[in-house]
């Protein structure tokens, strides 16, 4: 397998096209150039060469009238051409893909367009985007060392990367499936239990509940510290306000102090915004819970 992208300096898009394609095939051997005969001879071409055609494996977009667009507008750019090919069997789910289509191939591809998607609320300060990371590794003026070297140490990281988002994206997609069902099974869909078998983290819990009507609190386990947790569940997605706050009475309480405010024997502490609190065991946190909908 040879896959052939430009020579010199690199961008965003083209390393992490070469990174998607080098997961599929880490035997492949990467050529970086311009000339057109070793061109042709590749199995892949990303980022040069003039052709989109995803059946004979070209990915560019800079030939006239590009590569087009999706429906938002935001144009196609290498990498986000070969993750339309290839992302899908690269996440092992079309929803794994289309999320990280969504929050990581996407703004890539628009920045290389030079296509605006956000604007800045503080004059003289911008994010440091990803872009910026890729570039670090690009050449300063004082600098006489290989375009490639720099490439092939950007492309390492950019693949640990890259498997590192996917296998994230893949888990918060389960995830978000066992709260779905977690919340299909609760006969009372104000509370929302999930098995301590599944150590879900609370931002995704509360961010698939907060996308529905009923509920009012989670319940989750917390491995890492051997206890349950009761969460209120926010309003509206970016909102801190939540739906029923926890009694004001327990909140900013710890150990007998909660216990003795709650009623409840096994509490562990109360958050002071009374958004979360913590108990021993499920039969403390469940019935904290219930004395939480009654308040």
């Amino acid at each position: 397998m040879k896959i052939v992208t430009h020579n010199a300096k690199f961008h965003t898009d083209d390393v992490f096209a070469v990174s998607a394609l080098t997961i599929l095939y880490p035997d492949a051997e990467i050529i970086r150039t311009r000339d057109e005969e070793l061109i042709k001879t590749a199995d892949m071409v990303v980022d040069v060469g003039g052709v989109d055609d995803a059946n004979s494996n070209r990915f560019d977009h800079h030939q006239a009238g590009g590569a087009g667009e999706r429906a938002n507008s935001i144009p196609y750019s290498s990498l986000g051409l070969v993750w339309k090919k290839y992302g899908e069997k690269l996440s092992g789910s079309r929803a794994v893909m289309e999320r990280i289509d969504q929050i990581f191939v996407q703004p890539i591809d628009a920045g290389d367009n030079g296509k605006d998607i956000f604007m800045t609320l503080v004059p003289n300060v911008s994010p440091y985007l990803i872009h910026g990371v890729v570039d670090s590794y690009r050449l300063t003026w004082k600098e006489n060392d290989d375009w490639d070297e720099r490439f092939s140490e950007c492309l390492k990281w950019a693949t640990n990367f890259l498997r590192r988002l996917i296998k994230i994206q893949q888990d918060i997609v389960e995830g978000e499936d066992i709260v779905y069902s977690a919340y299909d099974k609760s006969v009372d869909k104000r509370i929302i239990i999930i098995d301590d078998k599944y150590s879900l983290g609370r931002e995704l819990v509360t961010r698939v509940l907060t996308g529905l009507v009923e509920p009012l609190y989670a319940i989750l386990f917390r491995g890492d510290h051997k206890s349950w947790q009761l969460v209120a569940i926010n309003k509206s997605a970016g909102s801190f306000e939540t739906r029923q706050p926890l009694p004001k009475t327990w909140r900013a309480k710890h150990g007998n102090d909660l216990d003795q405010a709650s009623g409840v024997k096994g509490g562990i502490f109360c958050h002071r915004n009374g958004f979360m609190c913590a108990a021993e065991t499920k039969e403390a946190i469940l019935e904290l819970a219930k004395k939480a909908l009654d308040a």
